[in-house]
C-alpha cells in the first residue's frame, strides 16, 4: 500500500509492509533514489527497483519513506531533505530507535551525508554505490555502516566506498563493505535482494 504526500516542495510516498496494522510502531528506511528516479511524477517510485525487489519478500516489516528528487541532485535540496528526516520520529508509525537510511548511486552519497549531518537520528546507514568526504566521518563512529559497491563500477569508482568505510573504521567507527567482483554500477539490485541485508538492519537500534 502506498500513500503519496509532499514535504514543502518535495513529494514523498509511504509504503507499508503487508501486515500493517494502525497504531503499532515499525522499524523506517529512508529510501534516497538514485539519479534514474529524479523527477516530479511521485507515482513513478513505486516501480523502483527496491520496491519491486522487496514486494517479494516473505517477510518485510518495513516502513519504507520515499521523497523524490526534481531537482539535479538530492544536494540541491538539502535543507528540505535534512529537514524530512527530522520529522521522520514523529510519524505515528515510526519506531524512532529503528530509523535507517539507505539509497543508491547518488542516494548512496545522501545516505552517507545524511548519517554525518544527523548521526544521533539513525540506528544504521546502506550507501550503495556512492562516496562522501570520508574527513568527516568520524561523525557516524556510533552508526553501524554497510556499504556494497560494485568492483567493475566506472560510473562511481569503489575507492569512494573504500574510502569512507576505512575513514569510519579509523575513528573507532564500525563499518564494512562488501564488493561485488563481477558487478557494475547497478549493485543495488543485489543488495534489495538479499534478506541478510534487512535482517542486518534490524539488528541496530538506537538505545
Amino acid at each position: 500500500m502506498f500513500e503519496f504526500k509532499f514535504f514543502r516542495n518535495m513529494q514523498y510516498i509511504v509504503k507499508y509492509p503487508k501486515n500493517y496494522r494502525a497504531g503499532e510502531k515499525y522499524p523506517t528506511i529512508l529510501l534516497l533514489h538514485g539519479s534514474g528516479s529524479r523527477g516530479t511524477d511521485a507515482r513513478r517510485l513505486c516501480k523502483n527497483d527496491f520496491f519491486t525487489v522487496t514486494e517479494y519478500m516473505e517477510s518485510f516489516d518495513f516502513v519504507t519513506l520515499a521523497p523524490m528528487c526534481h531537482e539535479d541532485t538530492w544536494f540541491d535540496l538539502w535543507e528540505t531533505l535534512r529537514a524530512f528526516a527530522l520529522e521522520i520520529p514523529d510519524f505515528e508509525f515510526c519506531d524512532a530507535k529503528r530509523i535507517y537510511a539507505m539509497g543508491p548511486s547518488m542516494g548512496g552519497y545522501a545516505a552517507w551525508q545524511l548519517g554525518m549531518s544527523l548521526p544521533w537520528l539513525f540506528a544504521a546507514i546502506v550507501p550503495i554505490c556512492g562516496g562522501g568526504m570520508y574527513w568527516n566521518a568520524e561523525r557516524l563512529k556510533n552508526v553501524p555502516v554497510w556499504a556494497f559497491h560494485g568492483e567493475k563500477d566506472t560510473l562511481v569508482l569503489p575507492e569512494e566506498s573504500e574510502k569512507m568505510v576505512a575513514a569510519v573504521n579509523a575513528a573507532g567507527g564500525s563499518a564494512r563493505l562488501s564488493l561485488y567482483p563481477d558487478v557494475c554500477h547497478e549493485v543495488w539490485l543485489d543488495v534489495y535482494s538479499d534478506e541478510e541485508v534487512f535482517a542486518w538492519l534490524l539488528s541496530n537500534a538506537k538505545k
